[in-house]
């Protein structure tokens, strides 16, 4: 009797293993091509994390990893007690916050927007026209940007129309974070909008003809039927944008930034690039890095966790 049961259990498993393989043998060159992008996300990815033995040596770039002695925690005892971290720490959070407090709605108004275009033509156009910026590198939004802010731009020669000094926006260091915020939204909102398209178009239409039928508007359907449709999309993209809190969009600040704004713009990241590249300081910026990503880590856990306890979603 046991050993029938036992016989019945392992029916679906062989079956399983042989679809498996006929898979396998079926689609062999889809998965072959799949190997290129494994190599090189573990390559590129995983590899690299060896390094972070970095972080607790004394680094030699001659003699390497073998032959650098260890030294514990003195990297992060000196990154603690380093007098620009804790400025670049506000920073990077402050740029982050902002972004996530004034650019994460944006692409959701956006998408709203967009899903209430009914003449097809024209929500084509609008939606290439938005979508643009996204294809532009950020060393072209920021020479856009320096073009549009200087002292003879365009943004300046409006104000002198109505008697205003021309401002030195691209070295006011209080005014470059907001610069930063904005030229983002430009750049991504528009783009980042896709997402929560996808979402609306998966609502059920029958939820809006019901609607209609008692009466509601506009308005109406979009509070009840379209926002809470989208709410698990919108959680998914909140949690991916804290993990990336610590991050500061490096690429973007780079472009942007200049010796002086650094006392609102240097974030971790170009921190990091200086130390390390710059200075050579490799165990000091190592440190930096390992630090950046468990406090990101820790974010996106925290995060996931509230999220699956309020809403019952999260990333896993």
């Amino acid at each position: 009797m046991q050993a029938a049961k036992t016989k019945q259990r392992s029916r679906p498993k062989s079956r399983e293993a042989g679809s498996t393989r006929a898979a396998l043998r079926r689609d062999w060159d889809l998965y072959l091509m799949l190997l290129v992008p494994f190599c090189l996300l573990v390559l590129f990815k995983y590899v690299p994390i060896g390094g972070l033995i970095m972080a607790f040596q004394d680094y030699d770039i001659f003699g390497g990893f073998l032959e650098s002695p260890m030294v514990g925690m003195k990297n992060f005892q000196e990154l603690f007690a380093a007098r620009e971290f804790l400025s670049v720490l506000w920073n990077t959070l402050c740029i982050s916050w902002y972004k996530i407090l004034f650019f994460f709605p944006v692409p959701i108004l956006v998408a709203l927007m967009l899903n209430e275009i009914k003449c097809g033509w024209y929500k084509r156009t609008v939606q290439t026209i938005i979508y643009m910026p996204h294809f532009l590198s950020w060393v072209v939004v920021a020479g856009l940007t320096f073009d549009m802010l200087s002292s003879t731009g365009a943004v300046n020669r409006l104000l002198a129309l109505f008697g205003v000094t021309p401002l030195n926006f691209l070295m006011d260091a209080s005014k470059f974070q907001p610069i930063v915020v904005l030229s983002a939204i430009w750049k991504e909102a528009g783009y980042s909008a896709i997402v929560y398209l996808a979402a609306i178009s998966a609502i059920d239409p029958s939820l809006y003809e019901a609607a209609v039928m008692d009466g509601a508007g506009k308005l109406k359907q979009m509070l009840y039927i379209t926002l809470p449709g989208i709410v698990p999309t919108i959680v998914m993209m909140l949690l991916l944008r804290i993990g990336t809190v610590m991050d500061g969009n490096v690429e973007q600040i780079m472009a942007m930034y200049n010796p002086t704004v650094y006392e609102t713009g240097d974030v971790i990241g170009t921190f990091i690039y200086r130390m390390g590249l710059g200075n050579m300081r490799y165990s000091f910026a190592a440190a930096a890095g390992l630090f950046n990503s468990v406090v990101s880590f820790t974010q996106v856990f925290f995060s996931n966790m509230a999220s699956k306890k309020l809403v019952h979603r999260s990333l896993w």
